[in-house]
């Protein structure tokens, strides 16, 4: 695995930020709503930001 620059892993932690600020935004969203579709929708991007969190996290390991 190639060696990141300081300014890649900050770029990284930066983005790992956002993402779980995204994971737990949506998930809460998902949670006041009574509209099945709509909670359906907000758990799927969730999901996809959580998959992305995941990707970062791994540049890391």
């Amino acid at each position: 695995m190639a060696v990141l620059t300081t300014k890649e892993l900050g770029g990284i932690e930066d983005q790992l930020t956002t993402e779980k600020t995204m994971i737990s935004k949506y998930l809460h969203y998902a949670e006041e709503t009574t509209d099945p579709q709509l909670k359906g929708m907000l758990q799927g991007i969730a999901a996809r930001h959580q998959t992305h969190y995941d990707k970062l996290y791994a540049l890391l390991g």
